[in-house]
């Protein structure tokens, strides 16, 4: 990730890809299922589907319980906000009118195999980055640029272990 100076207000983005050789319905099959992504992230910690919801769709809610060593614990909830199986699967954090962040997956189709693209923006809504941000206002885009690369580190590994799971054909479908 390169320098931009980016300020929270500019709701920077991050994305990152990989191809992988497995099916479009295999890859949608993992990244579309919650309960795996406490696996594939240092943050996330567990997930917790609410109201009785049970699987992806329009407006379903989940819990995330994270955990960062320099922002601590918290919990936020997840609205499915984009979902076009077996293509893309989206979720805003908190509010999806005003999400405190916006994740997305893209499954596209790619010759004998698909490229995976992982996508997210924060803001516009405040977010715990917003603390330390009022802490240290003159700090603020050091603060967006780390935690930018934070997230750029950690989808890099996610995409990289879901290709991982969808190539090994021994794989049991979750």
């Amino acid at each position: 990730m390169e320098w931009t100076g980016a300020r929270y207000e500019d709701m920077p983005t991050v994305q990152v890809e990989t191809r992988i050789n497995a099916s479009p319905e295999r890859v949608w099959t993992l990244v579309s299922d919650i309960e795996l992504m406490p696996e594939l992230s240092p943050e996330l910690q567990s997930v917790e589907w609410q109201h009785g919801d049970t699987g992806p769709a329009l407006g379903a809610q989940f819990i995330g319980r994270n955990e960062h060593d320099a922002l601590g614990k918290w919990s936020t909830t997840s609205h499915i906000v984009d979902l076009d199986p077996p293509r893309t699967f989206g979720w805003a954090v908190e509010d999806p009118d005003n999400p405190t962040a916006t994740w997305r997956f893209t499954v596209v189709p790619d010759g004998d195999g698909t490229l995976l693209r992982q996508w997210m923006q924060l803001g516009p809504a405040r977010s715990g980055l917003s603390l330390a941000i009022d802490r240290m206002p003159d700090k603020e885009q050091k603060i967006v640029f780390v935690r930018l690369r934070e997230f750029e580190t950690n989808m890099t590994a996610a995409v990289e272990a879901i290709k991982k799971l969808a190539e090994d054909t021994g794989q049991v479908d979750r």
